[in-house]
């Protein structure tokens, strides 16, 4: 069974393994989302991912790779996509492990400690410190999901867009504001009504009032125009969250010739690593970009984060015990995520207790 813990070790492996290949093969992968490619890490898939993965199996190898892509929705949609690498529909399938909350509630675990890095790069490379560590969060995916996990994939940071201008906690108390999976907890315990939504959604949603603000990147404001109907973005500072994902399914992968899943897994920490690099690089442009398109951003003084930090304080602990009794290395994991951080020189408002 394949497990990309070791990942030179692995590209080795495979890489000798795949001399002497009998014939050479014409591959066909299909590779998809339910986000579009507005989303960085589609767009990475779009622009890295697949022309570096089928550049290097021409190169390197005998074999010929063709990608058939399906972004947007038009091969499975957002909460979908996990089940449609599962089942084989799609072969290499990218989606947010937050839209998973039954199948991978441990993999939002950087959600549960909120008010983490803002650098997508150091979270990228948190999250991956603690998939090494903890071989649970890679193997669930080939033991339970019939997919063998590529790469993860960072957002930037989390912050507050909202139609409305605002300055306290208080002031967000029985306000709908959206959010996604364990997110949406943020909300709940600084008093708003918090509204599980998708980004493809976000436009209309908050045109229409169905709810009137979404916790998200600034990438996520400019690349999907909500800056047309909510003006105004605060930096809150909840955190660069790695729980997106690449994965491809088990079956499929286990088919390929051997120097082509090497490829597939040596391309995949690539990419892995340029979620964390483009999203930490476009960050600052893309604020001053809202500026320009007539957004009112600013950032909330430390006591409004302390606030918040400190309404959430007894949560972390919350989430461990729950998960722990479900069998899962909850409290392993956050105790990693916060020391982990902390190496990376990462100081936390509040200093969650997990025991």
């Amino acid at each position: 069974m394949f497990q990309p813990l070791k990942v030179a070790f692995v590209i080795g492996a495979l890489a000798a393994a795949g001399i002497g290949t009998a014939h050479a093969e014409d591959i066909r992968l299909r590779i998809a989302s339910g986000h579009p490619a507005a989303n960085t890490y589609v767009n990475l898939m779009q622009t890295f991912f697949v022309p570096e993965v089928t550049k290097r199996v021409a190169a390197r190898t005998s074999h010929k790779v063709e990608f058939v892509e399906a972004y947007g929705g038009a091969m499975v949609k957002t909460a979908d996509t996990l089940e449609g690498v599962q089942s084989g529909i799609v072969d290499i399938g990218g989606y947010c492990f937050c839209f998973e909350p039954s199948n991978l509630p441990l993999h939002a675990f950087q959600v549960m400690l909120p008010f983490g890095t803002m650098s997508p790069e150091k979270s990228v490379k948190l999250a991956r410190s603690v998939y090494d560590k903890v071989p649970y969060m890679s193997k669930v995916f080939e033991d339970k999901f019939n997919q063998t996990l590529l790469a993860l994939a960072a957002d930037n940071g989390y912050n507050l867009g909202t139609t409305f201008e605002w300055n306290t906690v208080g002031e967000l108390k029985g306000k709908k504001l959206a959010g996604a999976g364990l997110n949406l907890k943020w909300l709940e315990y600084a008093g708003a009504v918090p509204v599980q939504s998708s980004l493809p959604d976000a436009y209309t949603s908050m045109q229409t009032g169905v709810y009137s603000g979404w916790i998200m990147f600034p990438s996520g404001w400019v690349n999907f125009k909500l800056h047309e109907v909510a003006r105004h973005y605060t930096e809150v500072g909840f955190g660069a969250i790695t729980w997106h994902g690449l994965t491809i399914n088990k079956a499929r992968f286990a088919r390929l010739p051997r120097d082509v899943q090497a490829i597939l897994v040596e391309v995949g920490r690539e990419y892995e690593a340029k979620t964390g690099t483009v999203n930490e690089e476009n960050y600052g442009k893309q604020l001053a970009q809202l500026k320009t398109l007539g957004v009112t951003v600013k950032s909330v003084p430390d006591s409004v984060r302390l606030e918040w930090a400190n309404s959430l304080a007894a949560w972390p602990q919350v989430q461990a015990t729950d998960l722990d009794k479900q069998g899962l290395p909850a409290t392993q994991v956050l105790k990693l995520t916060l020391e982990e951080a902390e190496k990376l020189g990462h100081k936390w408002p509040v200093r969650y207790g997990v025991k």
